[in-house]
């Protein structure tokens, strides 16, 4: 059996109907809670909860969705006493994915802003998601991202980030 076809069958298994895909056309705006880690250069280095807000729009196109987002995170990560502190990230961020019916998998791709107790960086980010809708108007999803500084700390190294955000989504 090939591999969409394996898809197709265990998407069918689990009750899904691929023909009746979710629409995932409009704008849309919520708030994110998770985990981020960051290391840098000389032991710079530091884990913490992470939250914020999110806004965006997509458009969707059959099976494939594209969108775009702009996502703040308030984070407190301690990079050490000689380092600093990573104090929020901001992302603006195109995101591209397939509609799998009952579910929205995707992969994102962006800029990345850092604003530390030292200096700020710009650096790209990059991740893949999964979104699922709860009703007409909610959506609940789960982010893995990842960045990489190139100049934020006090020793002029690279600070390399992953945040792990669940999310909750209101579509207008």
């Amino acid at each position: 059996m090939k591999p969409f076809s394996v898809l197709v069958v265990a998407i069918m298994f689990a009750g899904a109907d691929p023909v009746a895909a979710e629409d995932w056309t409009g704008g849309y705006a919520g708030f994110s809670f998770g985990f981020a880690d960051a290391d840098g250069p000389g032991g710079a280095n530091g884990d913490d909860t992470a939250f914020g807000a999110h806004l965006g729009y997509d458009q969707d196109f059959g099976n494939f969705v594209l969108g775009g987002e702009l996502e703040y995170n308030r984070l407190s990560l301690n990079l050490g006493q000689s380092q600093g502190s990573l104090d929020s990230m901001t992302s603006l961020k195109l995101r591209g994915g397939y509609d799998f019916g009952n579910a929205l998998g995707y992969v994102v791709v962006g800029a990345a802003r850092a604003d530390t107790s030292v200096d700020s960086d710009t650096a790209a980010v990059y991740g893949i998601g999964l979104a699922y809708p709860i009703g007409e108007n909610f959506v609940i999803s789960g982010e893995a991202l990842r960045q990489n500084f190139d100049d934020v700390t006090r020793s002029s190294g690279s600070l390399d980030t992953n945040v792990f955000n669940l999310r909750t989504t209101f579509r207008f």
